[in-house]
């Protein structure tokens, strides 16, 4: 919960000009809170309400009252981070108010429920290829723990995940096993768990699943390459995964290429039309995926298997399995001009597309 800076408070007695000066006064937030006479909550007002009372020929110079909203979310300072999430998203809201009696003690934003939301879904981050392509940069050293900016693309990657609310995670490897574990230990360090899932002989990118302990939660699994850059939001593949009742997810990314030339089409030696140069678009396979204990109970302990094979297989046999296209940063670190262009798009600020 944060305190609620001045500024963004007014009364019912003020013009909708006075709610635009406090909206614009705290770029975080972009809410301004209402009170009575008696400094309870009336109502709030976002920029939303400003323009649609302004198209509704409202004056700057009326009432507040005119077009606040009377009945804004609130939550008391006991609600859960899980409940408050539900509460942003069902209602599609950035910011809740927490009042007592009415009075407003404190606000939060999806930003805050974010970093404090928990869930009990096991991440399986798989980590344990050898990196030939991307050789000699992994004659030595496993691929996910080559540095970009700051850190290795494996912590990349668990940060990702424990800022949205995931703890508890599980870590493939074969290759180089110990630098992983050196660097990690147990996750205590970040507030987290981690346990290590390791292949004697490599298994495949759906083997380790095989591996995967009888206690695992019965939550649905989300799977990841050890070599993704990615800043999806995986809450909205949960949610899509549990809207639509699947087995699986599987996370997909438009590509699109241009032929360099221009392309004839025909039927034998008749021409039926020509384009020059034409844009191919189709989704490929992200390596990042949601996976129900039904579809992982299907793998035997050391047995080597790809997971689109696996998932193929389980859709040839009736599973429900869906693909998921994201358009977050993603870029998958396969060879060497990957490795350089994941090092351009890190800033300070993050990973973002080159331009």
């Amino acid at each position: 919960m944060q305190k609620v800076p001045q500024s963004i408070y007014i009364y019912d007695h003020q013009s909708i000009n006075d709610a635009l000066v406090a909206i614009n006064s705290d770029s975080q937030f972009k809410i301004a809170i209402v009170l009575d006479a008696n400094k309870k909550l009336a109502g709030t007002v976002t920029d939303g309400d400003i323009r649609r009372g302004l198209l509704s020929n409202e004056s700057p110079d009326n009432s507040v009252k005119n077009i606040m909203n009377k009945n804004p979310v609130t939550a008391s300072i006991e609600t859960t981070p899980d409940k408050l999430n539900q509460q942003m998203k069902l209602k599609g809201i950035q910011v809740i108010l927490i009042t007592d009696k009415n009075f407003v003690i404190g606000l939060v934003t999806s930003k805050d429920v974010s970093q404090l939301a928990s869930y009990d879904n096991p991440i399986l981050i798989m980590a344990g290829g050898f990196g030939t392509r991307l050789r000699p940069l992994t004659d030595n050293c496993p691929k996910p723990m080559l540095n970009i900016g700051n850190k290795p693309i494996l912590e990349w990657q668990i940060d990702m995940f424990s800022n949205q609310g995931y703890k508890n995670f599980y870590i493939s490897t074969h290759y180089f096993p110990e630098i992983i574990k050196d660097f990690f230990g147990d996750g205590s360090s970040k507030g987290i768990n981690i346990n290590y899932v390791h292949e004697d002989s490599p298994l495949g990118t759906g083997g380790a699943l095989g591996l995967m302990p009888d206690n695992l939660s019965k939550k649905p699994l989300i799977v990841i390459n050890g070599d993704i850059l990615t800043k999806i939001d995986i809450n909205k593949v949960l949610d899509f995964h549990y809207k639509k009742k699947l087995d699986a997810t599987i996370c997909v990314r438009e590509y699109e290429f241009q032929v360099p030339f221009g392309v004839v089409n025909g039927n034998g030696y008749d021409i039926t039309g020509m384009t020059e140069k034409p844009i191919e678009r189709f989704f490929i396979n992200a390596g990042i995926y949601v996976v129900n204990n039904s579809i992982i109970n299907q793998v035997k302990s050391n047995t080597y298997i790809d997971l689109p094979n696996l998932l193929m297989q389980q859709i040839d046999s009736g599973k429900n399995i869906m693909k998921f296209p994201i358009y977050e940063y993603w870029l998958d670190i396969g060879r060497v001009g990957d490795f350089e262009r994941a090092k351009r798009d890190y800033t300070s600020e993050g990973f973002h597309e080159e331009k």
